[in-house]
């Protein structure tokens, strides 16, 4: 099942038939005992609606976004290149190889895009790109619920040139996109689940590239468990996994390009750079 945020509501969708979550919000939801069992409900017993899907929103509400670093051999490696003239290489050697994770704070929901609009890139940076990542939905307790796909989209200038920068570099308006719905699966999601990014300029590829999660150093369980050490988070949160998938250093967004990111399972996220 997958449930969408659209204009006129919660909307879960199975076998290409979808149905109204009538009179809940997303909060409300992430805080059931059983959304997947609650869910399941709806759509046994539920008339099927005309909905379009056509008008999505972020599918968040009040919760939070944090995001995990360096978890895939790529990214080790994209980091290390572009600070090394910083000295700051050695750290994220360090960190990949960590039993303690990379997770740093990334989006509210008003700084998040939705499917189909516009994310942006710094007005002082020179090299942004965009990060696809398997995005987990974290209810209050700690329990992955749910899964969506993310765009960390990054400054790497600015973060290499001292990693003391990674907030100004990741955090910022419409820094963050999530989307399209979320897969609402008690299991984990496979190992041969593939991430595939496109990125468009005038139509034309200039970019792409698929991962498998099977190259994730990282088990989900385990970002989770670190980022609820000490924290609450009453409305649950979104936690985006790292990514696998680096441009090379040559390549750099520009207003217009349309980023696609795929994951099995999930659907499609497409958003516009601003």
């Amino acid at each position: 099942m997958i449930l969408y945020r659209t204009k006129n509501g919660l909307v879960v969708e199975e076998d290409s038939k979808s149905y109204h979550v009538a009179e809940a919000s997303l909060d409300t939801l992430l805080a059931h005992d059983d959304l997947h069992g609650f869910l399941a409900t709806i759509v046994a017993h539920g008339e099927p609606a005309e909905e379009s899907l056509s008008s999505l929103e972020a599918p968040i509400e009040h919760q939070e976004v944090w995001a995990s670093g360096v978890t895939y051999y790529r990214s080790r490696s994209a980091r290390i290149e572009e600070s090394k003239d910083a000295g700051g290489g050695d750290f994220y050697d360090r960190v990949y190889s960590a039993e303690r994770p990379e997770l740093f704070f990334k989006a509210v929901a008003h700084k998040v895009a939705g499917p189909n609009s516009q994310v942006k890139i710094r007005s002082d940076a020179k090299w942004s790109v965009p990060e696809p990542e398997l995005t987990l939905v974290v209810n209050p307790r700690g329990e992955i619920v749910g899964y969506t796909i993310g765009n960390d989209m990054s400054s790497r200038d600015i973060e290499g040139a001292n990693p003391l920068y990674l907030p100004q570099a990741k955090v910022y308006d419409r820094s963050c996109a999530l989307g399209p719905g979320i897969l609402i699966r008690k299991e984990p999601m496979p190992a041969t689940t593939e991430i595939a990014m496109d990125i468009l300029r005038a139509a034309s590829t200039q970019f792409s590239a698929t991962i498998r999660l099977s190259e994730m150093k990282r088990d989900p369980r385990t970002l989770v468990e670190y980022l609820y050490r000490d924290q609450s988070f009453p409305h649950g949160c979104f936690l985006l996994t790292g990514t696998g998938i680096v441009p090379p250093d040559t390549f750099t967004l520009q207003s217009g390009d349309e980023i696609r990111i795929s994951i099995g399972g999930i659907g499609t996220l497409v958003n516009h750079v601003a």
